[in-house]
């Protein structure tokens, strides 16, 4: 049978408005999801996505405008009305529990139950109320067989790596009921294995029918992955089309409003490259830092001024290091000194002493999240801002420190200092991070994955903020699982695998296979 000339649609936007607290964040957004189709949703933090795709998830309800799914109008009151509708959403932060099995999670709490019965009261017959757990494992199977995850149902989630619960959390979404699926972010804690698998998944699926709409700001896996792209800009669509109307310069200046020339800041001097100028003073030192199955005679030093970054693969260790640095987590030999003191107690002596860490996880360790931007900023520092023996607050000057560092930070100006950072955009919530630090005045700072799902005008923002701070003679160490990334702003790199230095590169030095190679176990004898 011939197919339709011009097919209905998986999903449509018809002049979908949306405000909040009197601020518009989406502005007569239309556009159309093929089926079929892996359709690349882009766009600056806070430009829309994540309200676009509530919007259809039946979280949130439109101003004005409408919905349809396959030609019918869809206004779903609740997530469950979406899934009804064939709406499955990936969403970024995985809804798993770890202590539960992969069958459990994958069906919680619609359980299949025993098919024996015992009689009721008016002679009918009612399920025992115990899970058949033959029937869960077999439908479980089924499930992973879809996605290609070759594990036992009955294994604990909390044993498997990142890339299988994303798997996991998939299969949970996708079932033969299912039309449009929303992947929001799906490769944040994935590694380059990984998401090569989870691609071959992606495409699988729209080959089998499924409309898939891909939201990430890694813009080459958008690039290489998807059909058609959808841009958004302040709340407004600006760009839509099938991919090859979009070269990565074209889709930049669309996504930022304007020409990025680069996507990595120019440094105007660059720590320990000036050979006349010699090795910068050091800010931190780790001399033999080991501990069993974590690290192993970890050496290295990190100067005054100086960017250095730490590559490797998941699991190399390295933000590992990074709690044992901020004395998070312990060490059973070696010692580190900063500014050439040794460091020693947890966490609070440390920011005392000079030191700050930037964690992986911003929502779950870095931020209180139904408190305020001003609150969250201030947290490290009130000890300083106390007037009187008595302790009292100076709140006039946390309120202007905080008003400088929402400046250096460029935080979006529509956000008041009591408005809660669970609303802001991922973007934003990593600078009230940086600021809450930088405040601080550390001599060395620790950044793990300080990027991570955040738009590439953001980045540029975040990066320059990096070399400022440099330049000021604050050491940096940044993690990170981008190699592009750490070659574009670090002046050193050091790569750790299975927990140990395999390689030092200098600026001159980098080239991104030998640092992989380095990285990889089976390179290494």
């Amino acid at each position: 049978m011939e197919a339709s000339p011009n097919p209905v649609p998986a999903a449509s936007f018809r002049g979908v408005s949306k405000s909040f607290f009197g601020v518009r964040v989406l502005q007569q957004v239309s556009f159309d999801v093929g089926r079929g189709r892996i359709t690349g949703l882009v766009g600056e933090n806070g430009a829309g996505k994540s309200t676009l795709m509530n919007l259809l998830g039946g979280n949130l309800r439109p101003d004005s405008g409408t919905l349809e799914v396959l030609g019918r109008p869809h206004a779903p009151r609740s997530p469950e009305d979406a899934r009804a509708a064939g709406i499955a959403f990936v969403h970024q932060e995985l809804n798993l529990f770890p202590n539960l099995t992969i069958a459990e999670n994958l069906f919680l709490p619609l359980f299949p139950l025993l098919g024996a019965t015992k009689p009721g009261t008016c002679g009918t017959s009612i399920p025992l109320p115990f899970i058949d757990r033959s029937r869960l494992a077999a439908m479980a199977r089924q499930r992973l067989d879809t996605v290609g995850l070759e594990r036992d149902p009955g294994t604990p989630v909390a044993r498997l790596s990142a890339g299988e619960r994303q798997l996991v959390e998939i299969a949970r979404c996708v079932d033969e009921s299912a039309k449009v699926v929303i992947l929001d972010e799906p490769t944040t804690s994935l590694t380059a294995t990984e998401c090569g698998r989870l691609f071959a998944l992606l495409r699988r699926l729209r080959d089998d029918g499924y409309a898939l709409i891909y939201i990430s700001h890694a813009l080459g896996d958008v690039l290489g992955l998807c059909d058609d792209l959808v841009v958004l800009r302040d709340g407004e669509v600006v760009g839509s089309g099938p991919v090859g109307q979009f070269p990565q310069d074209r889709l930049v200046s669309l996504m930022v409003g304007r020409e990025l020339k680069h996507l990595y800041p120019e440094r105007r001097q660059r720590s320990g490259d000036d050979k006349v100028a010699g090795e910068p003073p050091p800010a931190l030192e780790v001399k033999g830092v080991s501990q069993p199955g974590v690290a192993h005679d970890i050496h290295f030093t990190l100067g005054a001024g100086e960017v250095l970054g730490i590559a490797g693969m998941m699991g190399a260790g390295r933000s590992e290091l990074a709690r044992m640095l901020f004395g998070l987590d312990p060490y059973s030999t070696g010692e580190i000194r900063l500014g050439g003191r040794l460091l020693h107690g947890g966490p609070r002596a440390r920011i005392r002493q000079g030191l700050a860490f930037l964690t992986e996880d911003r929502r779950q360790e870095g931020l209180c999240m139904e408190a305020s931007i001003a609150d969250n900023m201030a947290l490290v520092t009130l000890a300083r801002h106390g007037r009187t023996p008595v302790r009292w607050l100076d709140m006039r000057g946390i309120a202007e420190a905080i008003r400088q560092m929402r400046e250096a930070v460029r935080l979006t100006p529509k956000a008041s200092d009591d408005q809660a950072v669970r609303t802001l955009s991922g973007g934003n919530q990593q600078k009230v991070v940086l600021g809450k630090w930088l405040l601080s005045e550390p001599d060395v700072l620790i950044l793990d994955e300080p990027t991570r799902g955040i738009d590439v005008g953001a980045r540029f923002e975040i990066y320059q903020l990096i070399h400022r701070f440099a330049d000021r003679g604050t050491g940096v160490l940044v993690i990170s699982s981008e190699i592009e990334e750490l070659t574009g702003i670090c002046d050193r790199i050091l790569v750790l695998c299975q927990g140990r230095i395999t390689g030092v590169f200098r600026r001159g030095e980098f080239d991104r296979e030998r640092i992989l190679a380095a990285a990889l176990p089976s390179s290494r004898s």
